[in-house]
C-alpha cells in the first residue's frame, strides 16, 4: 500500500469518525436517559445511545466500501449477511435502550444475528495447526464454534461497558491492531471494517471519556463486540498466518477473561449466572477505590499488549504459536491478584 492510498484511507476515516460525532451530538440531545441503579457507576440520570454514532458512522462507511472499493470486498452472500446481521444486532441493541428489553430477547437477536453470519458461509471451518497443517472441522462443527464465539463476544463487551471509556477505549485499540494486521497480510475487507470500527468509536469516545456526556449503550457495545467477533472469523482465513483465528480473541484478552472468570467465580458460588451483579473485576477495582478513568486505562493497556502479541505472534515460529496466546494470561492473573488485594482492603467481601 502506497503512502498516499495510506492517507486517503485516513481521510476517509476522519469524515468517518465527524459523522460519528455529529450523530452523538444528536443523541445528546434527545435524552434518552439511562437512570441510575444499586449497580450503577453513575449516581445522576445520563444519555445514553451514543453508540448509534459508531453504528451509523460504520455503515456509511462499509456502503461507500461496497459501492467503490471492490478490491475490498467480501463476496456478495457474505458481505450482504454481515451487514444485515450488524443492523440487527444494532436495532436490537437501541430498543433495548429504550426498552430495557428482558436478556432472553437480546440473546435470541444475537443467536438470529451469528446465525445469519454462519448461514451465508462466513464460518471457521479450517485450522491451520502448525505442524499438521489444515484440519477440516466441518461445517456443523465450524458453524457451532463460530456462533459460540460470536456470542459470547458480543456479550462479553456488553457486560464491560460499565465505566466511561472502558468498552469503547478497548474496542477502538483493538480495531487499529486489526487493522494494521490485516494490511500487512493483504486482508483487506478486514482492514478496512475495522478502520471504519475505529473511527466510528473515534468519533463517540471524547463523548464519554474522561468526563461522560453520554453512554454507548446496548446499540453501541453490543455492535462493536459482533463486529470484532465477525472480523475475527474473517481474519482466520489469513492465508500467511497459522491459527490466525487466535488474534481477535487475544486482541480482547482482557475483555475475554474478565467476564470468563466471573462467570466460572459465580458459577462455582452458586449465584445465578443470568442475576445482575457489580462482581466483574473493572466492578471490584472501582468499587474498590481505584479512580475508574484508570481502570479503563488498565484495559486499553490490556488491548494494546494484546495487540503486540499479536505482531509477536505473526512473526513467531510455527511450534510456539499454539503456546503464545497463554503468555496473555499473564497480565491477567496479575491483573486478579492486585483486584483482589484492593477488595480486602476495602473491606469487600463477597464479589
Amino acid at each position: 500500500m502506497t503512502l498516499a492510498a495510506i492517507l486517503r484511507h485516513l481521510a476517509f476515516a476522519a469524515g468517518i469518525a465527524l459523522v460519528s460525532a455529529l450523530v452523538v451530538r444528536a443523541m445528546i440531545n434527545a435524552r434518552v436517559m439511562d437512570l441510575p441503579n444499586h449497580r450503577s457507576a453513575h449516581a445522576v440520570p445520563m444519555p445514553r445511545g451514543g453508540g448509534m454514532g459508531i453504528v451509523v458512522g460504520f455503515l456509511v462507511g462499509i456502503a461507500v466500501l461496497y459501492g467503490f472499493a471492490s478490491f475490498a470486498r467480501l463476496a456478495d452472500p457474505y458481505f450482504r449477511a454481515v451487514i444485515l446481521a450488524s443492523i440487527a444486532i444494532a436495532v436490537v441493541g437501541f430498543i433495548d435502550d429504550l426498552r430495557d428489553w428482558p436478556f432472553t430477547v437480546k440473546l435470541a437477536a444475537q443467536v438470529a444475528a451469528a446465525l445469519a453470519a454462519v448461514g451465508s458461509g462466513l464460518f471457521i471451518e479450517m485450522f491451520r495447526v502448525p505442524g499438521i497443517g489444515p484440519v477440516d472441522v466441518g461445517w456443523l462443527a465450524g458453524g457451532a464454534i463460530t456462533v459460540g464465539w460470536i456470542l459470547f463476544a458480543t456479550n462479553a463487551m456488553n457486560f464491560i461497558d460499565g465505566l466511561n471509556g472502558l468498552a469503547a477505549g478497548t474496542a477502538l485499540v483493538a480495531s487499529v491492531f486489526l487493522a494494521v494486521i490485516a494490511a500487512v497480510q493483504g486482508g483487506w475487507f478486514v482492514y478496512f471494517a475495522a478502520l471504519l470500527l475505529a473511527a466510528g468509536i473515534a468519533g463517540f469516545l471524547p463523548f464519554n471519556f474522561p468526563r461522560a456526556r453520554i453512554f454507548m449503550g446496548d446499540v453501541g457495545s453490543q455492535f462493536c463486540g459482533f463486529v470484532l467477533a465477525v472480523l475475527g472469523v474473517a481474519a482466520s482465513r489469513f492465508d500467511k498466518v497459522e491459527l490466525s483465528f487466535l488474534l481477535v480473541p487475544m486482541l480482547l484478552s482482557g475483555v475475554l477473561y474478565d467476564v470468563a472468570f466471573t462467570l466460572v467465580r459465580r458459577a462455582l458460588a452458586g449465584e445465578r449466572l443470568a442475576q445482575a451483579h457489580r462482581g466483574h473485576l473493572y466492578q471490584v477495582a472501582q468499587r474498590s477505590g481505584m479512580d475508574a478513568r484508570r481502570v479503563a486505562e488498565a484495559h486499553w493497556g490490556f488491548a494494546a499488549l494484546g495487540g503486540l502479541a499479536c505482531l509477536g505472534f505473526i512473526a513467531a515460529p510455527s511450534w510456539l504459536k499454539p503456546l503464545w496466546p497463554f503468555a496473555l494470561l499473564v497480565p491477567q492473573l496479575a491483573w486478579t491478584i492486585f483486584v483482589a488485594a484492593r477488595a480486602r482492603r476495602a473491606g469487600i467481601g463477597r464479589w
